[in-house]
């Protein structure tokens, strides 16, 4: 359980607001807020994602206040987008699988905690700006993040974990050779940000002193 917990807290930083994505992508990449791993971010991925997002706000009873609170929903979903990659990679390299069966469980345990899965639905919408169809990946990073973890005898609930995991993130970061669009700012490996973009999970995996930035600034 309070593994379960800690990759709750890790993840739903990702959802910290930054800028709105433009469709333009950069002169050497077009269309392509970002190239990972020398594979493509395409500017159309990320705005299908928020676009998703603002659909099942805009359903919910609190509409107008989930759309107030999400103003920076585009690029939030860009690191999102970027940062599940780094984890794949960490993992990979740390020997670390996860299940289909592993995420669904996570996603009961989830649903249990928040009340039914309508409320868990509501929950991930949110506080982690995630509709309903991204759950899943949302989900899957939650099981994946203690399990690396564990895997390097980290925990995170410690600094000395913390630091343990984030020195594994920085690397598979470094690995990637990260390219962003610098429409959108340039990727920092050792601080694991979009530019100028800070998510609180940074803060609770690295230690990073700035503070975050807050909701629709």
């Amino acid at each position: 359980m309070h593994r379960r917990r800690t990759a709750l807290s890790v993840s739903a930083a990702l959802l910290v607001a930054a800028p709105l994505l433009s469709a333009c992508g950069s002169q050497a990449h077009p269309g392509a807020a970002a190239v990972v791993g020398g594979g493509r971010i395409e500017v159309s991925t990320v705005q299908a994602q928020a676009a998703d997002v603002r659909s099942a706000q805009r359903s919910s009873p609190q509409a107008a206040q989930l759309v107030n609170r999400s103003g920076q929903l585009g690029r939030a979903k860009l690191h999102s987008l970027i940062f599940g990659q780094i984890l794949d990679r960490a993992a990979k390299d740390a020997g670390v699988s996860v299940s289909r069966k592993e995420i669904q469980e996570a996603r009961l345990a989830s649903a249990a905690q928040s009340g039914g899965e309508e409320q868990l639905k509501a929950m991930m919408l949110q506080q982690r700006w995630v509709a309903p169809d991204q759950i899943d990946g949302d989900m899957r990073r939650d099981v994946q993040l203690p399990k690396l973890a564990e895997a390097l005898g980290a925990d995170l609930g410690s600094p000395a974990g913390q630091q343990v995991v984030g020195e594994a993130l920085t690397k598979a970061s470094e690995a990637l050779d990260i390219d962003v669009n610098p429409r959108f700012g340039a990727w920092d490996d050792q601080k694991l940000q979009l530019g100028d973009y800070k998510a609180s999970w940074i803060t609770q995996v690295t230690k990073a002193e700035a503070p975050e930035p807050q909701a629709g600034a």
